[in-house]
């Protein structure tokens, strides 16, 4: 099979965009698939079919080879796909006797590194393949020895090979044109220039060749008794058949699970020596069908958009690297995460939906926390986001501006050509001390985060690259609503100071999110992300802990009107006079 065709040069690979995981997700996602298997298998596996019209059951099929039966084994090393070359002592790389088969004894698992020298072929984007042969000890793999033996050897190719699409050339450039103190280099911004001449995504995919550092050969141990018509369908395409017997060889499995993308060899003129390490060694059933299932689960959840490219990997870096137990720590409580999320989201909807009265709740705080999360929303959709993470985040602008209709009244202004909307302050906001202090907090918050955003704005503008002026626009204001997010929460602690009271806040709502907030500082260790996204997890917690300072300064007073717009002793007032009321009509009617 011809690889693809590439582009002679080779331009070096841009950083992916880092993307907030769900790493919860990911893992709730796996076990689902796990048990979809699980029970597919067991109640949609095809039934075995009649041999004759009898109705007598299909003959079993059954493994050619015993448990603990010595192997041979050879690897060859071929730029063909098509192997038959067994005299050739150049291609021979590796050779093991006695290997038993689906045993976990010693001498099971052999290991080698192999220094390989690389043909002129393969650097331009040649191909290279593993040819693994199994034969019983004292028969040959090759079908033109005398002593071969059908039955007695079997094997498989492995593309050593693997072809990934290039990368575009990078659209960004420097807004400014060149200049001295710029940190963009000359030749990518040529690149980016002469790219933004052509017309986005035309022309035909450019592949390059990355070679598999690491190839690990498993043998399934598998002594299954099949049905010769009702071979499960996750099965059936690995198994082999001798037609002869009607039996099954041993399955040859490449193990690639742990294999990331960053530990590819990207294949070019500088590479001149190569090591690969080869590994065989056997491999339970249950094993081997779990690596197949994760690897079929994270397919799906890429074809549905849920996944990015590259968020497999990470999720296992998370094993390779990670601390076994504060791994356990962490997959314990993914799902206490999910569940204080939900509670969160919940109370947060219920709080706004029976709060009657605006009073010690700065409004212009949900109005600024609606315009962040619509730069973000914006920023995601620039730059080519999943629609799972695309939708997730137009459902919070949604839900933000609902926010505003109950924060403040919106109406329709059709005095013009255009109908406008038009946002008036509720009265029990703006007739009392609440809008005062809101008014107080913004004035100086805006001079802060004035300069705090035009400083950021410039330094992105002069040493960063960007594909337009409004993907600069996006970029920055994006920035600062990470970098700077815990600012917009300062004008509601400004008001809780000087009303010297915190009755009036949704507790409930912000207990859920600081406990999510805690697992989101321990994810921030455990989980790869941009340094941005780090530093605004933990800017939550100073502000959660300020809060919890005000609950403890500032107790509760009964007379001030909590967070569903009833007070506590006016509540109790009533519920007497109601009580009273009903004392004396029972009278009545008894007199």
């Amino acid at each position: 099979m011809a690889p693809p065709a590439v582009a002679a040069g080779q331009g070096g690979r841009q950083p992916q965009q880092q993307q907030e995981g769900g790493f919860g997700k990911t893992i709730t996602g796996i076990i689902r698939m796990a048990v979809f298997w699980y029970f597919a298998s067991k109640f949609f596996s095809p039934k075995r079919a009649p041999t004759d019209p009898s109705g007598a059951p299909a003959p079993l099929i059954s493994n050619l080879f015993q448990k603990n039966q010595p192997l041979d084994m050879w690897v060859y090393l071929s730029e063909h796909e098509k192997f038959n070359d067994f005299g050739r002592e150049e291609s021979l790389v590796w050779h093991e006797t006695n290997i038993p088969y689906a045993s976990w004894g010693a001498g099971s698992t052999r290991n080698l590194a192999l220094k390989y020298d690389p043909s002129e072929g393969l650097k331009h984007n040649g191909s290279l393949y593993a040819h693994v042969f199994f034969a019983q000890s004292g028969y040959s793999p090759d079908p033109n020895d005398p002593e071969y033996q059908p039955q007695a050897a079997f094997g498989r190719t492995y593309a050593v090979v693997k072809y990934l699409p290039k990368s575009r050339a990078d659209k960004r450039r420097s807004l400014l044109g060149s200049s001295p103190d710029s940190i963009e280099d000359p030749v990518a911004s040529k690149v980016a220039d002469d790219a933004q001449n052509d017309s986005e995504d035309d022309g035909p995919v450019e592949w390059v060749s990355y070679l598999k550092p690491n190839i690990t050969i498993n043998l399934v141990a598998d002594f299954t008794q099949y049905s010769k018509n009702g071979i499960p369908p996750n099965i059936a395409p690995y198994l082999s058949v001798d037609p002869i017997t009607g039996n099954y060889y041993p399955t040859v499995f490449f193990n690639e699970f742990w294999l990331l993308r960053d530990k590819l060899i990207q294949m070019n003129e500088t590479v001149t020596e190569l090591v690969l390490n080869l590994e065989v060694g056997p491999i339970s059933m249950t094993k081997w069908q779990l690596f197949l299932q994760i690897d079929q689960s994270f397919q799906i959840h890429r074809s549905y958009g849920s996944m990015v490219d590259g968020e497999g990997d990470e999720l296992k870096r998370v094993f390779l690297e990670g601390n076994p137990y504060l791994l356990g720590i962490t997959m314990a409580v993914s799902l206490l995460h999910s569940v204080f999320d939900f509670f969160a989201f919940k109370n947060d909807i219920q709080f706004w939906n029976k709060n009657k009265s605006m009073e010690g709740l700065s409004a212009k705080s949900v109005v600024v926390s609606f315009i962040s999360q619509l730069i973000v929303f914006l920023y995601l959709l620039d730059n080519d986001t999943s629609w799972m993470i695309l939708g997730s985040s137009g459902v919070g602008c949604i839900i933000e501006f609902w926010k505003i209709g109950k924060a403040m009244h919106i109406e329709i202004d059709r005095t013009g050509r255009i109908p406008m909307l038009r946002f008036r302050d509720r009265d029990s906001y703006a007739q009392n001390k609440t809008k005062e202090y809101d008014d107080i907090a913004m004035k100086y918050l805006s001079y802060v985060l004035f300069l705090l955003v035009a400083g950021s704005s410039v330094y992105s503008l002069m040493y960063e690259r960007h594909k337009s002026w409004y993907s600069w626009i996006l970029s920055s204001l994006t920035s600062c609503v990470y970098m700077f997010g815990f600012i917009m929460m300062c004008p509601q602690l400004f008001i809780n100071y000087k009303l010297k009271s915190v009755a009036h806040m949704p507790w409930r709502q912000m207990t859920y999110k600081f406990l999510n907030t805690i697992i989101d500082d321990l994810f921030a260790f455990v989980i790869k992300m941009p340094t941005l996204h780090r530093l605004s997890v933990f800017r939550d917690d100073i502000i959660f802990l300020i809060y919890l300072y005000q609950k403890w300064a500032y107790p509760v007073d009964k007379k001030r009107v909590n967070e569903f717009g009833f007070g506590g002793e006016d509540d109790t007032a009533v519920v007497s006079a109601e009580v009273d009321a009903a004392a004396k009509e029972e009278e009545k009617k008894t007199n």
